[in-house]
């Protein structure tokens, strides 16, 4: 053992062991150098990782190399990393984990270390004074401000690729645009707005929060009273933890809420043959998420009235109607079914509001039960009606249907203004109101 060590240590730089079946990386602690090795079933042989600059290498090395900064890492620069791998380019890429600009100029492509972000030069740094772009900033039709790390760098850079590479979908794909913009606003944002200090909200928070994907990440770092404080194992963890968030977020994304999404569009596409208002959508499959995708396809579809209801059917094969809410993040709605029908049930129900086969309207309002599509529509119509008379039913500028009414604007999460009846995030067609 000990010869084997010394032949090692004399050989460093040219190394061939010869093992089989061995498929972990074993460290060689006793030996004066930093030594792995890894062997798959065709190749067997050593990765010297130089103190000075670290380098995470595959089995199968490619020409390419990666560069971001060693010591303590952070979820950013291992998102991009993570990132770029997925890349046929960037496969096979080595990963060089160092500050010295000798090293890093002759990298490929370098991340989050450098000081200078340049795409031209694939740099990709975010921590010089003079930055501060933002999603927006960089694609204009794009409404996220929050300032990029690096992850959210490559993201804008190379996002499209990824996801043509990982979902099969062309990069001029309606549906991979979507996900695009999914993927950053509810993965990638909140790596940017960590790795910058950006608060979540204004205020004092109530509690704290601390299994953020970031959180996790850095506790893969050494503990500061370890005595090794190697970072290399720990950022190959962190690689494997982000990379398999990211992939299973994606799927998610990709084969239950884009096709939720296809649902809801076909829905509003057909609304003025479940009534002629077109203010009402019926779902054929209940379950189906579809708040997100209703507001940004009346946006997209350019619809004129804003939607009031969407019935659907429950559990039990009965409907359900359920009012639009005025946002995302609010518990008003457009338009609520009436008040004297709200902690009603059943027989009482029916009598009260003449339509058969009622089972209940919740006491704020906001969603109703028949035991039929057509009596769940029914109660639809019949608020609209009522409401048209006396349009004060506990909504939010609930019953706009002309271009003329102004809207009520509020601040959304992508601290853009959006408005209650047409959710117009950049301008609003019935006000002309912009940010």
């Amino acid at each position: 053992m000990h010869a084997f060590m010394i032949a090692v240590h004399l050989t460093r730089f040219k190394a061939v062991i010869n093992l089989s079946k061995c498929t972990t990386l074993i460290p060689l602690s006793k030996v004066n150098v930093n030594i792995f090795y890894s062997v798959d079933n065709t190749r067997t042989r050593t990765k010297y990782m130089s103190s000075q600059a670290k380098r995470l290498c595959t089995d199968s090395m490619s020409s390419k190399k990666i560069g971001t900064h060693n010591g303590t890492f952070h979820c950013d620069e291992v998102l991009a990393c993570f990132i770029l791998r997925q890349l046929p380019e960037y496969k096979d890429a080595e990963i060089i984990r160092t500050r010295d600009p000798a090293e890093l100029a002759k990298c490929d492509i370098v991340v989050d270390v450098g000081g200078e972000f340049d795409p031209k030069k694939h740099l990709y740094d975010h921590h010089q004074r003079t930055f501060g772009e933002s999603f927006h900033s960089l694609c204009a039709e794009k409404p996220w401000v929050t300032k990029l790390s690096s992850a959210g760098l490559v993201y804008v850079h190379f996002g499209r690729r990824l996801l043509a590479q990982l979902t099969g979908l062309g990069e001029g794909d309606r549906q991979l645009e979507v996900l695009f913009d999914k993927l950053y606003e509810s993965f990638v944002e909140e790596v940017d707005g960590v790795d910058n200090g950006i608060s979540q909200c204004d205020g004092e928070v109530r509690y704290a929060v601390g299994s953020t994907l970031s959180s996790r990440v850095g506790h893969l770092n050494p503990r500061w009273n370890s005595k090794s404080q190697d970072t290399e194992e720990g950022f190959k963890k962190a690689m494997k933890l982000v990379g398999g968030e990211l992939l299973d977020r994606l799927d998610f994304y990709q084969n239950s809420w884009l096709p939720a999404r296809v649902v809801v569009e076909e829905a509003i596409k057909e609304r003025h043959q479940a009534d002629p208002s077109g203010e009402v959508v019926i779902l054929s499959k209940g379950g189906c998420p579809w708040k997100e995708h209703l507001f940004a396809l009346e946006e997209e579809l350019k619809v004129d009235t804003p939607i009031k209801f969407l019935l659907y059917p429950d559990q039990n094969g009965q409907w359900r109607v359920q009012c639009v809410p005025a946002g995302l993040s609010t518990f008003k709605n457009r338009l609520s079914l009436l008040e004297e029908w709200r902690g009603i049930r059943d027989q009482a129900l029916s009598d009260l509001s003449g339509i058969e086969g009622c089972i209940f309207v919740h006491a704020s309002g906001f969603i109703g039960g028949n035991k039929t599509k057509e009596g769940a529509l029914e109660m639809a119509r019949r608020t609209m009606q009522a409401s048209a008379l006396a349009p004060t039913n506990g909504s939010i500028n609930a019953l706009v249907a002309s271009k003329s009414t102004k809207c009520v604007p509020f601040r959304s999460s992508r601290l853009l203004l959006k408005h209650h009846t047409c959710m117009s995030e950049l301008s609003c067609r019935s006000c002309n109101l912009t940010p």
